[in-house]
């Protein structure tokens, strides 16, 4: 808004430059001849010479500063006709508002239609598995033989859908003077493991030619093991035997000499 004070045509006048209509609230006062141009010249009707004599010059000027600075405030109150600004920036979202009041339960639903009749299964909860091991151990057995049982140890067996794992650690020799072949396996209550197939070990000795000693005597420690299924529960007369190899002739074995032996059996889940 700029406000300047004139002295115009022998009218003291103030000039408002806006856009809304002022009308100063004097007795005297005319009325402005434009509302809402972009000036507007409010004029007293009294001369110069007149308003001299009337009031000193720092009244003069006091009363022009006056009328100049309150013209836009009355001017507003009064008619209200203020220029609409640009739109503001667009507020942010309010805070969710808080969960309303739970309903009230529904209606009960109606029966629903009759099942078909169950077959009747009988449950069977069976036992958690437990552990079942043994071990038969041997302190220097030197057993010589070349063919028969060479040590067994009985196993409880607890179930017969159950497997036997067994193992067979030892001192093993086989010594001749020409080729020859020793074997040695398991049997359960007297009969090799048909499932899925016998559990063995052999020794091949083959001198290769008579410049050669044929004294030669090498014990080691070995083992024989595997895994049995189908065996019955209850006792079970796990041995460990010495025998020959098919279609060769055997030697002079031995078994456990200056060693500790043992058989370690062994019940797992199928």
């Amino acid at each position: 808004m700029l406000l300047g004070c004139l002295l115009w045509n022998g009218f003291h006048s103030c000039a408002l430059t806006g856009s809304f209509p002022l009308v100063l609230p004097s007795p005297g006062l005319k009325k402005s001849e434009s509302f809402g141009g972009a000036l507007t010249l409010l004029r007293f009707p009294v001369q110069s010479a007149q308003l001299q004599r009337m009031m000193s010059l720092p009244a003069r000027r006091l009363l022009l500063l006056l009328v100049c600075l309150t013209l836009p405030v009355y001017g507003v109150e009064k008619y209200g006709s203020c220029m609409q600004g640009p739109a503001g920036t667009p507020g942010r979202d309010g805070n969710p508002g808080a969960n309303g009041i739970p309903g009230t339960p529904g209606i009960p639903g109606r029966d629903g239609l009759k099942g078909e009749k169950g077959e009747c299964i009988n449950e069977i909860f069976e036992e958690p598995w437990r552990p079942n091991y043994k071990q038969c151990a041997w302190n220097s057995l030197n057993y010589g033989i070349d063919l028969g049982k060479i040590a067994d140890c009985t196993f409880t067996k607890l179930r017969s859908d159950s497997s036997l794992r067994v193992l067979f650690s030892g001192s093993l020799r086989l010594k001749c003077k020409n080729a020859c072949c020793q074997r040695w396996y398991f049997t359960f209550n007297g009969a090799e493991c048909t499932a899925p197939l016998p559990i063995e070990s052999i020794i091949y000795l083959d001198q290769g030619s008579p410049e050669l000693n044929s004294t030669i005597n090498i014990h080691r420690t070995s083992s024989v093991e595997g895994l049995c299924e189908g065996v019955k529960a209850g006792l079970v007369d796990v041995a460990v035997w010495v025998g020959t190899c098919a279609d060769y002739p055997r030697g002079d074995a031995s078994t456990g000499w200056n060693s500790v032996s043992r058989i370690i059996i062994e019940e797992l889940p199928k």
